[in-house]
């Protein structure tokens, strides 16, 4: 499976950033589940193997195969556990390939995100890549189907007492944040900008609050940019600031992240006073608009960091 078309919308109309945003909202899901007591993935490793394969007898285990390397794995591991709490009949399982590079050899996985079932102690490969929500339900209700024909329904089964009849529904946004949404909808980016500035000002510390605005930020700076004008502007004047940092703008929107961190440090390296601050800066921007959790920012903030040194 791969990446599917994004809805096309202000915020969403950009690749990356709405990748980066539903990974963001399926970890506050998990964290929340976590909360309730609902179920979440089991770490699969050698020692517990066996185990699992007898477990398997009683209820199918989805296993979805992440690494530190590919940010969308942990995305796909936190949506099988969603789906899990919402659909039941099985249970969700992660298997950390760089930890576990013995597992991923036995179970004959090239490249990551991709899962698997174990049904009755029989692997059944899924799929590769990333999968959408339609996908990804379809390919789960398939699990269950043929866990039921060996006659394997774990708790929650579609049918069985307790299960959920439909998904619960989403939590409403914080106001600010609706009102943000809304302006993003509407194409307002200034009042999109405003809301989340009134959000952090009455909580500093709202992450989600400070990403928004990160992302509505870069938004307006790359609206209208013809990309390959803005490349070939950098190129004519590899020491202007300015260009330089509208490429880690363009990149970044198009989910190049490696690309811009590498293009402004190096920039960064050979400039001094206010414009190594601009640099500076900007960095910081972008991290925010990727995650403080993308391994790309630890690395970025660490070579910022050196850097400023």
């Amino acid at each position: 499976m791969t990446d599917t078309p994004l809805p096309d919308s202000a915020l969403r109309g950009a690749v990356d950033l709405a990748a980066l945003a539903k990974a963001r909202e399926a970890e506050r899901a998990s964290a929340q589940r976590k909360a309730s007591g609902a179920p979440t993935a089991i770490a699969v490793g050698e020692a517990n193997l066996q185990a699992l394969a007898e477990q398997s007898m009683t209820v199918p285990i989805v296993i979805v195969f992440t690494s530190s390397a590919a940010p969308a794995s942990e995305t796909l591991a936190l949506d099988v556990e969603r789906l899990a709490s919402e659909m039941g009949g099985f249970l969700p399982a992660r298997c950390d390939v760089d930890a576990e590079r013995g597992m991923a050899q036995a179970f004959q996985i090239n490249a990551v995100p991709a899962a698997m079932a174990l049904i009755g102690a029989r692997p059944a490969p899924l799929f590769q890549g990333s999968a959408s929500e339609e996908q990804l339900r379809e390919v789960l209700g398939q699990v269950l189907e043929v866990a039921a024909q060996a006659g394997i329904q774990g708790p929650g089964a579609a049918g069985a007492p307790g299960a959920a009849d439909e998904p619960a529904p989403e939590p409403p946004l914080p106001p600010l944040h609706q009102e943000a949404y809304d302006a993003i909808e509407r194409g307002d980016m200034d009042a999109a900008v405003a809301a989340y500035d009134q959000a952090l000002t009455e909580n500093p510390k709202d992450a989600d609050a400070k990403a928004g605005r990160a992302q509505v930020l870069l938004l307006q700076r790359t609206q209208g940019a013809d990309p390959q004008a803005v490349r070939a502007a950098a190129a004519a004047a590899p020491d202007d600031v300015a260009a330089q940092l509208a490429v880690g703008d363009i990149d970044v929107l198009g989910g190049q992240i490696e690309d811009a961190f590498a293009r402004l440090l190096e920039i960064g390296a050979r400039v001094y006073g206010d414009d190594r601050d601009a640099v500076r800066e900007r960095l910081v921007q972008l991290f925010d608009v990727v995650g403080p959790q993308d391994p790309r920012v630890v690395q970025g903030r660490r070579s910022l960091a050196m850097l400023l040194n």
